[in-house]
Parts: C-alpha cells; structure tokens; sequence
C-alpha cells in the first residue's frame, strides 16, 4: 500500500477554499491544513456583526461548517468531494474579541458518510499573550460525492 500524497491533498483543499467566494467576503482565510484537521481564521471585523456588536451567528456558522467540511475532505481520495448534509451547532458564548478560529476535525471518516466537528474559539490579543474562549460546537455529517467541478472541491 503507497502512503497518499498529502501535499497534494493540501494543494487541492486551497484550491477549493479560494473558489469559496463567502469566504473572501467575510475575510476568513485558511489557516492550517493537516490530515483530518483543517483550521479557519476570520478577524473580527464590523462587516460581520449583528445588532450587539459580535459577530453575527451565521458568520461563525458558515467558517465551522467549512472547517468541518475541508477536515473530512483531507480523508478522500482525489476525485471525491463533499457536501454538508446537516450540521448542528451550539452557540456557547458571543463571538467577541479580535479573531475567531474554527478548528476542524474528523471524528469518523467513512466512504459515504463523515462525521466531523468544529470548534470556533474567540481570540484577544493583549500584550504578549492570546487567549481563547470557546465560543462555539458544531457537529457535522458529510457525504462523500463524485467530483462535479464548481460545485465540490
């Protein structure tokens, strides 16, 4: 058995995020990329805010959702894609602070069906140290489909 290219894995989840066009609209950015984990920042920002001033639930949806997704997406071969197929989140704390970061991980990779989870954490910055609040869960179930170019990685 010959171990899997990652870097080419790598290659082909950057390729998909930077098709992602809401992510270029909130300002999110791919972070990290390794087997099974994939990390999403998003500074904090005022286009991404609701009526308090933090930032809106969609906002903090949609990076967990893409964490989770391109987590599960690193575990299939080339010509495999996925898709969302429900997702729930729990909000723990308003996103508040300088930056969120959505860490994503599969919890279960399998040929049809992928359960991922994606922690969202608020960042602030002071003086020499970060810290980080939990701010969000979000579990995932992802299907596995056939490569369609513009619509799956």
């Amino acid at each position: 058995m010959t171990t899997p290219d990652f870097a080419a894995t790598a290659r082909r989840v950057e390729a998909s995020f930077a098709r992602q066009t809401i992510m270029e609209t909130l300002g999110a950015r791919l972070v990290r990329v390794a087997p099974g984990e994939v990390e999403i920042a998003l500074a904090v920002a005022p286009h991404v805010a609701q009526q308090h001033g933090f930032v809106h639930a969609g906002a903090v949806a949609t990076i967990a959702d893409s964490a989770a997704g391109y987590a599960a997406l690193t575990t299939m071969p080339e010509g495999r894609g996925v898709l969302t197929a429900e997702f729930k989140i729990n909000l723990l704390s308003p996103a508040a602070g300088e930056r969120l970061v959505a860490v994503g991980r599969v919890v279960k990779a399998g040929r049809t069906l992928t359960v991922a989870q994606a922690e969202v954490f608020a960042e602030r910055i002071g003086g020499d140290e970060t810290t980080r609040k939990p701010c969000a869960l979000l579990t995932a179930t992802l299907v596995a489909v056939e490569n369609r170019q513009g619509v799956v990685d």
